[in-house]
């Protein structure tokens, strides 16, 4: 039997998330599976991958194709560096303390890479909330002196009001008194 590592699609329209397994290369996208290996969320920042890395590298080592998306997974995860890094050892290239010393410089190094993109993800949006503040704080400002403006001028036409109607009553009595 031939047996694929791909992508099953779960979740909502519009807001897809997938569980990586293992099936019969025969058998539907979404049907029966043999074994589920994990999941893959590409809606996060960077997208979330969980995955049985011991279950991932015994199919590949009995046979099992990845596809082409499964296949990025598998790389970016570091199953198919073991692998590779196995059959060195089983050929007599390296032993297998220094390909879990390569193993994990590699891993290291990526888990590196991953933390400074999460960090800069969070700095940019941190600097793009303080932008959005400096915005509405600039914009409630420009509303409060043009409120500002509205009241002087009311206050000034009441006072301008007050003053006509004081001297109308005192050419009111001017007039009255004469």
């Amino acid at each position: 039997m031939a047996t694929k590592i791909r992508l099953q699609r779960h979740g909502r329209k519009g807001y897809a998330y997938y569980h990586v397994v293992v099936a019969d290369s025969r058998a539907p996208r979404d049907g029966r599976c043999i074994e589920r290996l994990g999941t893959y969320n590409p809606n996060t920042n960077p997208a979330t991958i969980n995955l049985n890395f011991e279950r991932a590298l015994y199919w590949l080592e009995v046979g099992a194709q990845p596809t082409d998306t499964a296949n990025t997974i598998l790389s970016r995860e570091g199953v198919l560096l073991k692998k590779h890094l196995l059959g060195g050892v089983k050929k007599g290239a390296f032993d297998n303390a220094t390909a879990e010393k390569k193993f994990e410089a590699w891993k290291k190094e990526k888990e590196n890479a991953l933390n400074k993109q999460v960090e800069k993800f969070n700095s940019d949006k941190a600097t793009e909330a303080k932008k959005r503040l400096e915005a509405e704080q600039e914009k409630s400002k420009a509303r409060a002196a043009e409120i500002a403006k509205k009241m002087a001028e009311a206050k000034l036409a009441e006072q301008e009001a007050a003053a006509a109607e004081t001297t109308s009553e005192e050419t009111a009595e001017a007039t009255e008194q004469e």
